[in-house]
Formats: structure tokens, sequence, C-alpha cells
């Protein structure tokens, strides 16, 4: 008996171009923002007020990124963004790695009313919460203090991180573990040597969410933050709004297109991470 054959399935020949064509297009709409922030903050201050104003600089100019630099104290800034949002992540993802295992593998009574506090926290707006939040933190003296900035992260990034790394776990197999136990691992090893491995790309989202969400955060501080050498970076870009509404373009452009540095660096140095720990747990003994 003649053993059948699956057919073939052909893919069309404009199928694959139209991939890259869509694949392109999307590239073009992400990266649009940071060049139209490169070109604005090459031009001069009367390109930028020139009614027939191109998108493209007619010359090359970076005196907008001296004065964003040397004026609005961004160095600085971006310091104190730096501190407060590495701190942040660090705690974050500390706290909610073991308690988004316990909440995945311990069917526990409190299980529930930690599922409700984490849906019911991210509903209630930045508002409602910050006056009660500015009084604690006041009389504990965190007010105007980084530390008092990096309680008040913490505090509005656990959830959703606890939520995101809580679904990792769950997709880990608890045979993994259980076959670690049997082959005589004690449950430290079982934790170290296959879970944490596998809930690397986890780990990864996590921390690249919390980094992001603090370095960009701008209520929180406007709020907590008075001191002008405190100040975090985008407490520091409002600054070229003027009293009248009168923006200062150029630098505002070149302030912003500086932010973003730190954001990628920091992306690009644990992008590999998101992959190269899928199934390494799995083959360690």
């Amino acid at each position: 008996m003649t053993p059948t054959v699956a057919p073939v399935r052909r893919t069309r020949p404009f199928a694959r171009p139209l991939q890259y064509l869509a694949l392109a297009a999307y590239m073009v709409f992400l990266g649009f923002p940071l060049v139209f922030l490169l070109s604005t903050s090459m031009k001069t201050a009367q390109e930028l007020r020139s009614p027939d104003n191109s998108f493209l600089p007619d010359r090359l100019s970076w005196d907008n990124f001296g004065d964003a630099i040397e004026k609005a104290n961004l160095v600085q800034a971006a310091g104190n963004s730096l501190y407060v949002a590495t701190l942040t992540t660090v705690i974050v993802t500390l706290v909610s790695l073991p308690a988004a295992y316990a909440m995945a593998r311990f069917r526990t009574r409190l299980r529930g009313a930690a599922t409700i506090w984490i849906l019911l926290s991210q509903v209630f707006p930045f508002i409602l919460i910050i006056v009660p939040l500015f009084l604690v933190l006041k009389q504990i003296g965190l007010v105007d203090d980084p530390h008092g900035l990096v309680i008040a992260y913490t505090v509005w990034s656990l959830p959703f991180a606890l939520w995101m790394l809580r679904g990792y776990v769950a997709a880990v197999p608890v045979d993994l573990e259980e076959a670690g136990a049997i082959d005589g691992a004690s449950r430290l090893r079982v934790l170290r040597s296959i879970v944490l491995p596998l809930l690397a790309p986890g780990l990864v989202a996590t921390s690249l969410f919390t980094f992001i969400s603090s370095w960009n955060e701008f209520f929180f501080a406007l709020v907590l933050i008075q001191d002008p050498d405190l100040q975090t970076l985008p407490l520091t870009l409002a600054r070229f709004v003027g009293a009248e509404g009168q923006v200062q373009m150029g630098q505002l452009a070149a302030a912003s297109l500086l932010a973003t540095i730190p954001s990628l660096a920091f992306f690009l140095l644990i992008q590999r991470r998101l992959t190269s720990g899928l199934m390494s747990g799995a083959v360690k003994g």
C-alpha cells in the first residue's frame, strides 16, 4: 500500500514582498518621531519660526543640544531619573518575583484577595491617590526626597509587574519542577536552575516596563519634588515651555532626543535576554 503524501502548501509569490513592505511601513511609523526630533533639534530658531519651515534643516546646527544641557541642567536631571528608575526597577523585580510564584503555584485564600487587589489598583487614577500619598510621605519626611518618589513608583508599578510575572510563572510546566525533585534536587535548586532561567524573558519584560514607566513619569514627580536640584527629567523638559505657552522648540526637541537615549540603551542591553532563557532552564540539572 502506497503511503499518502500530504500536499505541500505553496506560498504565493507576492506574499513575502507584502510582508516586508508591511514591516518596513511599521518601522517607519515607529521611527518617525525620533527622526522628527532629530530634524527639529538641528534647526536654528530662525528656521523654526519661518512660515516656510521644511522637514529637513537647511544646515546642521548643534547649538540646541548645548543650550539644552547647560541652561536646563539636563545632566543632573538625567542622573536623578536614572537613580529613581533603577532603584524602583530593582525593588519591584525583587518583590514581585517571589510573590508571583506564590500566586501561581499555591492555592490559598489570599490568592483571590491578591488578584482582586491587583485588578482594583489599576482602576484608580492618579488624582485619587496623590493627596493621601503626599500627606503620608510628608509625615515621614520623604517629600522632596528621591526615595519618596521611589516608594510611589514602586507601589504604583508593583501590581502590574506582579500580574505580568504571574502569567509567566503559570506558563512554566509544573512537570519540570517535579522532574527536578525526583532527580534529587532541593526546592531551592529547582527554583534556581530550572524555574528562574525560564522566567528570564518575563523578568526582562517586567524590568523594562518598570524602568520606562518610572523614567517617563511626570505627575508624581511634579507633586512630590519641588527642589530644582532633585527634579527628574520629565520635570526639566517642562521648563522649555514658557509661562505664556511659548515653546522653545529646538531646545525641547534636543532635550527630548537626549532623554530617549537611556531608555533605548537599557532596552538594547537586556533585549537579548528576552529569548535566551526560553529553554535554558529545561536542560539544566
